[in-house]
């Protein structure tokens, strides 16, 4: 690939310090995606694999100046949002892209992988009403159509049911992630022309840390590529299936981040030689 056919994605999200989620799983599923990452960081937390200890936003105005000075200079080919945690930071968001024909993939993040609600009610209003009618695609998980909507679906039929309604909020498309319910996971696809089953077996792993912002990174760089939608979600599910497979173990001491990575990281560190200086 050269340099002129490189493509960009941009993720606007919040800081995962334990490195699972947020930027940090974004910029990595970009590039092993192929993609040049650009970041503008809506939040910092004090995060780990077990808890979200503390949440500092940043102000909107720097919000609005990280956007301004990429959109000045990069060509982005496609964006994603994640963890927009004021009303005042989502509404520059909002007319960041209202400018900007991008495919934007909306993800969302309301409550992380601990159980931490980390976006309030009257930012996840502002949420709806600014970015859903921008959006190409929108990735609720089950939790979050829970608080779209005021009920958690319960199987497959209600997870379309809710994804068609979400669909009347104003986004092209909804991926209703089905992983919190029991048995082999199963994520419904609605547009307005069709829906589609995605059904895998379950992989056995609690590193799980990062799988919603890993497939919304994904997916977004796969349209940043020219992929359909369809197409662009079919294979980011194929990706995050072998990043939980990968993911590495040891990490923390609850839910483990994934292995974005596992397809091009083949550095494995020589053995160690120790001298009698040493010992």
């Amino acid at each position: 690939m050269s340099a002129s056919e490189v493509k960009i994605a941009l993720t606007v999200a919040g800081s995962d310090s334990g490195g699972g989620a947020g930027i940090q799983a974004d910029l990595k599923t970009f590039a092993a995606l192929g993609t040049h990452g650009l970041s503008a960081i809506t939040a910092l937390t004090a995060q780990s694999t077990t808890e979200v200890r503390a949440i500092h936003e940043v102000p909107a105005d720097f919000v609005r100046l990280q956007l301004e000075t990429l959109g000045d200079d990069f060509r982005i080919d496609a964006a994603k949002t994640g963890m927009l945690a004021s009303p005042s930071v989502i509404e520059e968001v909002a007319l960041f892209f209202e400018a900007r024909p991008i495919p934007l993939v909306v993800d969302p993040v309301m409550v992380a992988s601990s159980g931490a609600r980390l976006v309030g009610t009257a930012a996840a209003q502002v949420i709806v009403e600014r970015l859903f009618p921008r959006a190409a695609l929108i990735t609720p998980n089950l939790d979050e159509v829970e608080i779209l909507l005021g009920q958690r679906p319960q199987d497959v039929d209600e997870m379309t049911a809710a994804g068609r309604e979400l669909l009347t909020l104003g986004p092209a498309a909804v991926l209703v992630k089905g992983g919190h319910l029991s048995g082999d996971p199963t994520d419904v696809l609605v547009t307005r022309s069709a829906t589609r089953q995605f059904t895998g077996p379950r992989i056995p792993s609690s590193n799980t840390h990062g799988t919603g912002c890993t497939y919304a990174a994904a997916i977004t760089a796969l349209l940043a590529h020219g992929l359909p939608l369809l197409a662009a979600v079919e294979t980011a599910r194929t990706f995050l299936r072998g990043a939980i497979a990968h993911a590495p173990t040891g990490v923390g001491r609850g839910a483990g981040p994934l292995h974005p990575l596992h397809q091009v990281v083949r550095f494995r560190p020589p053995p160690v030689v120790r001298g009698p200086e040493d010992h």
